[in-house]
């Protein structure tokens, strides 16, 4: 029997595109919430979605631990929950409904919550802890064991519904950990390791954990949701960081680590004293985290390469200046290529984050991203449309024509919720045939690994290019101040090519 049993709603079989992938790691938002619950003295058990079926596997967890509080914590260093997918807000419910029928009062966290807190609370959560919710998930916790209702309203970050007339109270904003040196490691031994071990080690012959550095992001791009950290940004010791990782090298046998920060390496004196502490500890691990272009110089380079780091995701977003002015990104084009030199240099792995489908971009723009990979050739590449999400300018500015579909149901969706330049066939289309172009120049064997249904880059090239006159949208979103070039022919010298020139 457990005071307080946690869980989340992300479960992998779910979502087609992370099946193929399959890189599962631990719910460490969950982990760290539970862990500080249980350094105040509270019986937590966790129920593990991501492997776990939470259509049968929660109810029997229900039976087990007979909770009185049930928690659905995402892990909001999860970039997938900050997506808001649909089938994870069913996955809550489903959560929901059979801790009601046990007796459990239930309270969430997580961007979605965070987005909509009154359809949450109306469907029959107690509580929407907001924004980074730990201490307030305590404080909260400890209120509802004691059945001091009342006291709800005095505990800052908590929306809930006034039990008189079911009005949504919210009630004072919680400020943000500054110290998070303070909290103890995520409480991983609630998790089933060899669940994962065995997950990667079939999949990929190697066993990958992830950990955190830093919480936020202080950069401003206009589509970036940020309903947990907003602006903020907080970072551990390095020190701390080094103990963690060797932690999880020894007594977990990690062999490859993730770091899910948002942002990772901000201040270059961080990184060189992560260096120094993992080099004096003996916790080096090759690892794997997301990054800007313009911090990839060659002294941050060095040092990442000290501490271990094997590969380093970018947003590079597109290959057309306007389009990065246009987003707020604070980046030049040329600063892209130069990132990925100063990454080569080092033998660490360089892959770029691509978003088509920004209000404004055109054939010409998107020519200019696919020219941008075609000359620097990334190790690899992450393609998705431009995703309005609350919270942001550019939700705000196409909010009008969203319809009854205002989020992906999973990650290989890829729909256009507002009218872009081209239909969903031609994103899609030019989504496959970017990635068969990078498989086909970093595969070891080159494109003759592929399956005898896959069609080749060159196949993917012409049917893009077919689409690019049949898909075209006649009057696509145009932000004020965001220029457009008429649509053109492609051009050879684009990049947009299927030979090795």
């Amino acid at each position: 029997m457990a005071d307080i049993l946690m869980t989340h709603s992300y479960h992998l079989p779910y979502d087609r595109k992370q099946v193929r992938k399959m890189q599962p790691y631990p719910p460490l938002g969950t982990l760290y919430a539970a862990s500080l619950l249980r350094s105040a003295g509270l019986s937590v058990a966790l129920f593990d979605t991501m492997l776990n079926d939470p259509e049968r596997g929660f109810q029997s967890a229900i039976e087990e631990h007979r909770p009185r509080i049930v928690v659905v914590y995402e892990d909001n260093f999860n970039f997938l929950t900050k997506m808001c997918l649909t089938r994870m807000r069913e996955v809550a419910y489903h959560i929901l409904e059979v801790s009601q029928r046990a007796g459990a009062v239930v309270l969430v966290n997580g961007s979605d919550a965070s987005d909509h807190a009154v359809d949450y609370l109306r469907k029959g959560f107690r509580c929407v802890l907001l924004g980074e919710g730990e201490r307030t998930l305590l404080e909260a916790v400890r209120c509802l064991l004691k059945d001091e209702g009342y006291a709800l309203p005095q505990i800052p970050g908590l929306a809930f519904l006034d039990d008189e007339d079911g009005q949504l109270i919210r009630t004072d904003h919680r400020p943000l950990m500054r110290d998070l040196d303070s909290l103890a490691f995520p409480a991983r031994d609630l998790i089933d390791a060899n669940q994962y071990r065995s997950a990667w080690k079939t999949a990929h012959g190697y066993f990958s954990l992830n950990i955190v550095a830093s919480r936020g992001c202080p950069y401003r791009c206009n589509w970036c949701a940020k309903p947990i950290y907003g602006d903020s940004f907080a970072v551990r010791s390095a020190r701390s960081v080094a103990e963690e990782m060797r932690c999880l090298k020894y007594d977990f046998g990690a062999e490859h680590l993730w770091f899910a920060d948002d942002i990772f390496g901000l201040r270059a004196r961080w990184i060189r004293e992560l260096a120094v502490e993992v080099e004096r500890l003996d916790a080096a691990v090759p690892f794997k985290m997301q990054s800007r272009v313009d911090l990839m110089t060659p002294d941050n380079v060095r040092a990442l390469r000290r501490a271990g780091c094997a590969e380093v995701w970018m947003g590079a977003e597109s290959g057309s200046q306007k389009i990065l002015d246009a987003m707020d990104k604070g980046t030049r084009v040329e600063q892209i290529a130069k990132a990925r030199e100063n990454l080569r240099e080092e033998g660490i792995r360089a892959c770029y984050f691509l978003q088509f489908g920004y209000p404004g971009e055109t054939w010409h723009d998107i020519q200019n991203t696919v020219k941008l990979v075609h000359d620097t050739r990334p190790d690899d590449i992450g393609v998705s449309v431009s995703y309005p999400l609350p919270g942001t300018k550019f939700f705000d500015r196409v909010h009008a024509q969203l319809g009854e579909k205002t989020n992906w149901s999973d990650s290989e969706d890829l729909a256009m919720m507002f009218q872009g330049a081209y239909t969903n066939e031609f994103y899609r289309a030019l989504h496959d045939a970017l990635h068969a172009q990078v498989d086909s120049w970093n595969s070891p064997a080159g494109w003759s690994t592929k399956k005898p249904d896959d069609l080749s880059p060159e196949e993917l090239w012409t049917r893009v290019l077919g689409l690019e006159t049949t898909c075209r949208n006649a009057r696509p979103t145009v932000l004020p101040g965001v220029g457009s070039h008429p649509l053109v022919h492609l051009q050879k010298a684009s990049g947009m090519t299927c030979g090795d020139d």
